[in-house]
């Protein structure tokens, strides 16, 4: 099952094509054709499955996935700090400013050698993989060289990925061992990375450039400015924080006067295609803003716990009509794994709704309406991801690339227990998103390639 491009594949497949809804398509047949793209679904009760199916078979192009697994969308992972992978689970103690400048920032400084980056994003793009993540969208650093080798990297490992060189040039904010010399070298720096990466005779539109803004903090008004129209005129998508503390939020209104998201729309850089993480403090009106300019949140709820001093309103966001999908945040979050994220969405939603303080009464204690379940969890991290990204991954559904991940439940080493005589098809979607560990996926594929584990 290394290709399983031009085959038709045997098995259950689930996917949540909406917040509230997850979708078992029990012993279908999905036949990918020969771009890695699903040309078709048949389910049993279709009148045509039995003769797909002997087709096929027939022509030795039938794929059986193992008994008792299931097949999901790959994960699309909508906010990733690649160079931060070394200090994955450590200095989560402090508050973020600091967390910045006593610890990232030297890490990220470091990537100014190559050998460096050579060493840890292969690694870095290996697990993601191995943990069923099929679309990533990194930041990287201000630095060139390491910049292209994690794009040769994700080339080199078939995922596909947004990656983007890291703009940040105000002296205030940024220690002096590590911002662009200025703001046009920040853009000169944007604008190679894009030629590099949309001329990269490897890449067929796997890996795509993103204008990447660290944060309003950290860019001055040129450089601002500057990459708002450089985004426009490449048509590239942007990702940056917005709103994530009390910290990142106040600079703004203490440097503009304005809102963290009107600073963004005022330079250019709020758009259809931009990616915002966090977005902890955003108001009623940023949310009417970044709606009507189309704009996506990657919600980072693991990260939110340390650094951004409120929960994200989910629930509220999704009822607005914003796009949201999720986000590990490495290595704010402490987890590489998408699923961990799904769990913590949903543990932060409860958290909102029922309140933490156990001064206040329960009347008063949390914002009512505010949970999710493990459906919401799985859409953000498939479907709702891949429509901030307007890609037509996360779903079984003609049209769509065949990026997917084999959970076998009864892997070895794998840490689900499902009970044939206890569990509905819907309880294993359940077990996969609160208990499934690595050991349990058990493939991953983009684009109908084989690019983790055994097939």
């Amino acid at each position: 099952m290394d290709d399983i491009r031009g085959k038709t594949v045997a098995g259950t497949f689930a996917h949540a094509p909406s917040p509230d809804r997850v979708e078992i398509l029990a012993d279908a047949l999905v036949t990918v054709d020969e771009h890695g793209d699903i040309a078709a679904v048949a389910t049993a009760g279709d009148a045509r499955f039995a003769a797909v199916r002997d087709a096929a078979e027939r022509a030795g192009k039938l794929v059986t996935m193992p008994a008792d697994s299931v097949v999901l969308p790959g994960f699309v992972d909508l906010h990733i700090h690649a160079p931060q992978y070394p200090q994955l689970g450590t200095a989560l103690d402090v508050p973020l400013e600091v967390w910045l400048q006593k610890h990232t920032f030297p890490l990220e400084a470091r990537y100014a050698d190559p050998a460096f980056a050579a060493r840890i994003y292969p690694a870095l793009v290996a697990d993601l993989l191995a943990n069923g993540t099929t679309t990533a969208v990194y930041f990287a650093t201000i630095h060139a060289e390491a910049t292209r080798l994690l794009v040769d990297a994700c080339l080199a490992s078939g995922q596909r990925a947004f990656i983007g060189k890291v703009a940040m040039d105000n002296p205030d904010e940024c220690p002096p061992f590590y911002r662009d010399a200025s703001a046009a070298d920040a853009i000169a720096g944007t604008e190679a990375l894009i030629d590099y990466v949309r001329t990269h005779p490897d890449n067929a539109g796997l890996v795509e450039p993103v204008v990447t803004p660290r944060f309003v903090p950290s860019c001055t008004d040129p450089l601002l400015d500057g990459l708002g129209a450089v985004a426009k005129d490449c048509g590239c998508a942007v990702q940056t924080h917005c709103s994530e503390s009390d910290w990142q939020h106040g600079h703004a209104l203490a440097r503009f006067g304005l809102r963290d998201a009107e600073v963004l729309d005022r330079y250019g850089l709020l758009s259809r295609r931009t990616v915002l993480a966090h977005g902890n403090l955003l108001s009623a009106g940023d949310m009417a803003l970044v709606k009507a300019r189309g704009a996506g949140i990657a919600h980072c709820p693991l990260s939110n716990v340390y650094f951004s001093n409120a929960v994200f309103p989910l629930r509220a966001a999704l009822e607005r009509g914003v796009r949201v999908g999720l986000g590990t945040d490495i290595a704010g979050g402490p987890s590489a794994s998408i699923l961990d994220s799904c769990r913590m969405a949903v543990h932060a939603s409860r958290m909102l709704e029922e309140g933490v303080d156990p001064d206040h009464p329960p009347e008063r204690r949390g914002r009512p309406g505010s949970r999710i379940d493990f459906a919401a969890a799985l859409h953000l991290a498939t479907a709702g991801g891949a429509d901030v990204l307007d890609l037509p991954v996360g779903r079984f559904a003609a049209g769509f690339a065949f990026d997917a991940v084999l959970v076998d439940p009864a892997a070895p080493e794998g840490t689900m227990r499902v009970y044939d005589d206890l569990d509905t098809p819907e309880d294993v979607i359940q077990k996969i998103i609160f208990t499934a560990s690595r050991a349990n996926l058990r493939a991953t594929w983009v684009a109908g390639r084989r690019r983790s584990g055994e097939g």
